[in-house]
């Protein structure tokens, strides 16, 4: 039995030194590569996804002094734009959920932290009038990576700034695809340090 309650008190020693953080952001997203292929009107016109906004929530796990791990999800709103004679633009989203690992530059419980990110997400591109509620979209996987900086404001409040690129291949399968998609985030947050 003693042995049974010190095993548990090892294991459960990493669980202690764990800092849970859990916050909004909001930002913008710049594409490139945003040309997603070409369709058939009266003559052959691009089709491409435009530059918007993103809003999101990021829950992050600090469980060693140097490293962590952070899942999230984000709402992106852009155009679904024709290019054709006269260039037509729908209103569309981009759904994503992430995992990344962190690296950072300060040990845990410092003010502020630097760090730099990476891992793996999926996309889901919703077509113009459809709803992913309703099964509608592209869904595509791909890798991310960027970096930023947490500062603590106070003991459990902290402001961050994020950079990331997001990297997939292109949606829908359009005719006249080539290349990769590419969303550029810059990003702010609010979160509360648990």
């Amino acid at each position: 039995m003693m042995r049974l309650v010190l095993l548990i008190m090892l294991l459960s020693l990493p669980l202690a030194a764990q800092v849970f953080e859990m916050g909004v952001t909001g930002g913008v997203n710049r594409h490139s590569g945003k040309e997603i292929g070409t369709f058939r009107v009266a003559d052959t016109a691009s089709i491409t996804l435009e530059d918007g906004w993103r809003i999101g929530f990021r829950m992050t796990f600090n469980n060693w002094r140097f490293f962590g791990h952070e899942l999230g999800y984000a709402y992106n709103r852009t155009q679904f734009r024709l290019n054709d004679v006269e260039p037509i633009e729908y209103g569309t989203a981009i759904h994503q959920g992430f995992h990344n690992f962190l690296v950072y530059a300060t040990p845990e419980g410092s003010r502020v932290r630097p760090f730099a990110a990476g891992g793996g997400h999926f996309s889901n591109f919703i077509w113009p009038g459809q709803s992913v509620s309703y099964g509608g979209g592209s869904t595509k996987f791909g890798v991310n990576y960027g970096a930023g900086v947490k500062v603590k404001i106070t003991p459990i409040f902290a402001i961050r700034l994020d950079v990331r690129q997001y990297l997939t291949g292109k949606p829908f399968d359009l005719p006249n695809q080539t290349g990769k998609f590419r969303q550029n985030e810059i990003s702010a947050g609010f979160s509360l340090i648990l």
